[in-house]
């Protein structure tokens, strides 16, 4: 339980930072609207108090329907489809960085107290559901033994699972149902503190090159930039020599990395810095640019300074680009995946499901859904539409926090891992509409 006294200093130094979102302000889409830095002692907190689902489950639109998937998971995190049908769930939680100042230690125990407190798993689970009825007939723990296991991948014949310091290789074989074989690792991972442990992967559409997402080690370089060598980056891997290079800079936490169907580029959903206010700086959505600089820590998106950075790099600044699409400030995007073979059809058939985990420093929540953002031509192309929801209720009671999404196409379902109720959410069309097709 907190100690009395720092809820005294958790009271005071929130009404410091106490300010309200502007609702006109558009926080969403290729061209967001920025307001005025708004620099606080402490950004306004909100604790996501968990309440439980109760029987209830989220809401989808018209036309669709969820079920819980599975659940009593050990935090889950991201997940992959594999080939058969089988469905990989990464289950953990790294990281913990000794807090630098007393806001951080406050910051953390209001981050802590909106997540589950179950122990983290350190392991890959696999659920076989080959009727396609809801209902797993097989679950067992696929992999054990692992460091804070994230991002997922599968190319020939390899299972490839990034751990928090490093990316690991498994042998597999169609209908494994568990690895004991010691894995391989590819190349170490920068992990050194680990302020933003994930690390998110995919493969390249032609599976010769894994991409690797790095974050950060701070909020803005308060640790010092020294800690920030290989930080907030993406890297390339050779898959066959565990070569890296790193494609994309200041890039300050990309969660989840996917490659887009049509124009098999490389996409990643980021979140952005904090403290400068409840609609700064915007979480966004962006395609991975060869050789691009995205800002952090000296500016965002583009070359809107960061006027906590002290020196400055103008010559870089400079260089620096605006993502592609914003997603709002401080929604915590975890989670993306990209519809494939017409997704559900009719306005779900081309683009992105993004998992948001949910913001904990506004006093009107942001995110706590899964949005689809539409696509053309291999471009965002409209507003964000809400596609799931119902994990935050009024009273800033938290059901659930959306991690990882992925788009099934054989099945024709999205799954959608909830590490706040330890659940497996399954999205399908209704049962009349898929008669339909």
């Amino acid at each position: 339980m907190i100690k009395p006294l720092l809820l005294t200093a958790v009271a005071a130094l929130v009404l410091t930072g106490c300010s309200e979102s502007d609702p006109n302000l558009k926080e969403a889409g290729a061209a967001p609207d920025l307001p005025a830095v708004n620099e606080t002692l402490v950004p306004p907190m909100k604790i996501a108090e968990p309440a439980g689902w109760n029987g209830q489950v989220p809401t989808v639109p018209e036309g669709f329907t969820v079920t819980a998937f599975a659940g009593d998971f050990l935090i889950p995190r991201q997940m992959l489809v594999l080939p058969n049908g089988d469905v990989l769930v990464a289950e953990g939680r790294g990281g913990n960085a000794p807090a630098l100042r007393p806001k951080d230690i406050i910051a953390g125990f209001i981050k802590k107290q909106g997540n589950t407190q179950v122990k983290s798993g350190n392991r890959v689970s696999l659920l076989r559901d080959a009727d396609n009825d809801g209902t797993p007939e097989v679950r067992t723990v696929f992999i054990e033994n692992l460091d804070a296991p994230y991002g997922l991948a599968f190319v020939d014949g390899s299972i490839y699972v990034a751990n928090q310091d490093a990316l690991m290789r498994f042998p597999y074989e169609e209908g494994q149902t568990r690895i004991t074989a010691p894995g391989e690792e590819v190349t170490k991972l920068p992990s050194a503190i680990n302020h933003h442990w994930t690390k998110s992967l995919t493969a390249s559409a032609d599976g010769t090159k894994l991409y690797v997402g790095i974050g950060s080690n701070s909020n803005v370089g308060e640790r010092g930039m020294e800690v920030e060598e290989e930080r907030a980056v993406v890297w390339e891997i050779d898959r066959a020599s565990g070569a890296t290079r790193t494609i994309a800079r200041g890039i300050r936490n990309p969660t989840a990395l996917a490659i887009e169907p049509t124009s098999r580029a490389l996409w990643a959903v980021v979140n952005e810095r904090d403290e400068l206010g409840p609609q700064l700086v915007p979480d966004y959505l962006t395609s991975v640019r060869e050789g691009a600089f995205y800002g952090w820590p000296y500016s965002y998106w583009g070359k809107n300074l960061d006027p906590r950075v002290h020196p400055q790099k103008p010559e870089l600044v400079e260089t620096a680009i605006a993502p592609d699409y914003a997603l709002g400030s401080h929604v915590a995007a975890l989670g993306l995946s990209f519809a494939t073979e017409n997704g559900f059809g009719g306005a779900f058939a081309e683009g992105a499901f993004v998992g948001e985990h949910g913001s904990w420093n506004r006093l009107d929540p942001s995110g706590y859904k899964v949005v689809w953002v539409p696509f053309e031509a291999g471009r965002p192309a409209g507003e964000p539409v809400d596609f799931v929801t119902g994990f935050h209720i009024e009273g800033g009671e938290t059901r659930g926090r959306p991690v990882g999404v992925t788009f099934d196409p054989k099945k024709r379902i999205l799954l959608i891992a909830d590490d706040l109720s330890n659940t497996i959410w399954r999205v399908a069309p209704s049962p009349q509409v898929q008669a339909s097709r």
